[in-house]
């Protein structure tokens, strides 16, 4: 078997499941989760009625490659949404269906990491998305976590970075809004990372999956493509970047997404999801086209998330600091005492499920970043985030 199963450390839910094990849920509350990243608003109806009204394409094999129609209109948001001009990513060569990030962000290091190499690190920040590390292990690499602590903003430290790693970097995952802490990578920080690329020749994996979650309308968060380009970067070499419908139109069941950047990695992908056999479904793209023509929907779907935070933080802040994030739906806020033991806690005398930082997180050097910490995703509706904040701040007041 693949040696890289038994570097594998158990899924942040499968430690969630152990953890509830021996804890009894208190009576009398509804339960709410707020452990899971998964969108709790509905999905708009007009996708649905575009994937019902596609469903005679279930009779066809789809073309691994999507069909031109999903593949232009990707393009087209693109250039919109990242300030490039409309002709910037070219359709037929950069732009790559997917069924949801989580896959590809996988399937990925299947395609960069060399074999019989010296360049057998995948660096990725710290915390992170566990499908990083997994992939990383068994592709046959290493992982090398980037620290994020409050210091740095949560955010990775480019520079800090040791020039023997960055020479044995095949490729760098990072994740902007971050996942958990909602920070955001500048422009600034994206150009001068594709110039340390250059200089150490490893590719930059830009999980943006967050990025139409943000809070203010002026300011979205910039991407990896709008960097390269800035840079006169037009050919995007180095860069892929990763985008899904499951945040932003709250659709993470019709598992969609997308790969865009340098051509000559699209092609290499494309070549290993010929062989994988993960094509994306055709209703699934008619629906994913009808998705990324709308921006309506997203806006809404922004406003319910901004009330949620404020009313939220608004409650915390009266137990514990915390502040709101500049995208994505997750607070990360620091307690004093352990962050497994509070998760346990809020489950058996509050009914709400968290999430412990630790879980999220590596132990490097003696320090853990998720230490003391909770991811508490905003995912349900209003009123049940509300009662969670509530509960959450009499069960610490009592500590």
């Amino acid at each position: 078997m693949n040696p890289g199963f038994q570097k594998l450390e158990p899924y942040p839910f499968e430690r969630m499941a152990t953890l509830r094990r021996d804890l009894k849920e208190v009576s009398g509350l509804t339960p709410i989760n707020l452990s899971i990243g998964e969108p709790q608003h509905p999905t708009p109806q007009f996708i649905h009625a575009a994937l019902t009204a596609a469903l005679p394409t279930t009779s066809k094999y789809p073309a691994t490659k999507g069909g031109e129609e999903i593949r232009q209109t990707i393009a087209r948001w693109l250039a919109h949404r990242f300030g490039m001009p409309v002709s910037a990513v070219d359709p037929e060569r950069m732009v790559l269906p997917v069924n949801g990030t989580r896959e590809a962000l996988f399937a990925i290091a299947q395609t960069l990491v060399p074999r019989d190499s010296r360049r057998n690190r995948v660096l990725m920040p710290n915390p992170f998305y566990q499908i990083y590390e997994g992939a990383a292990f068994l592709a046959g690499a290493e992982p090398y976590f980037m620290p994020c602590p409050a210091a740095q903003g949560f955010l990775p430290d480019f520079r800090a970075i040791p020039t023997a790693i960055l020479d044995r970097c095949a490729f760098m995952y990072i994740c902007s809004p971050a996942n958990p802490a909602g920070t955001v990578i500048s422009l600034e920080s994206l150009r001068d990372l594709l110039t340390l690329a250059d200089r150490h020749d490893f590719v930059v994996v830009a999980d943006e999956c967050y990025s139409e979650l943000f809070f203010d309308e002026a300011a979205p968060p910039p991407g990896l493509l709008q960097a390269a380009w800035l840079n006169g970067r037009t050919d995007f070499s180095r860069c892929l970047v990763m985008h899904s419908l499951s945040k932003r139109s709250n659709a993470p069941g019709l598992r969609s997404g997308f790969v865009a950047g340098d051509p000559r990695l699209i092609d290499a992908f494309l070549r290993y999801r010929t062989y994988h056999g993960s094509a994306m479904p055709l209703h699934v793209q008619a629906a994913s086209v009808a998705a990324w023509n709308d921006e309506t929907h997203v806006r809404e779907n922004r406003t319910r998330y901004r009330e949620k935070f404020q009313s939220v933080s608004q409650i915390l802040r009266e137990c514990v600091n915390v502040t709101i994030p500049a995208g994505g739906f997750y607070l990360w806020p620091e307690f004093p005492l352990d962050d497994i033991a509070l998760c346990g806690r809020l489950i058996a005398e509050a009914n709400v499920t968290t999430l412990p930082g630790q879980f999220l997180s590596r132990t490097v050097n003696g320090h853990n970043p998720g230490r003391q910490r909770l991811r508490i995703a905003l995912v349900a509706d209003h009123a049940d985030c509300v009662d969670a904040a509530l509960r959450i701040r009499d069960v610490v007041r009592k500590l």
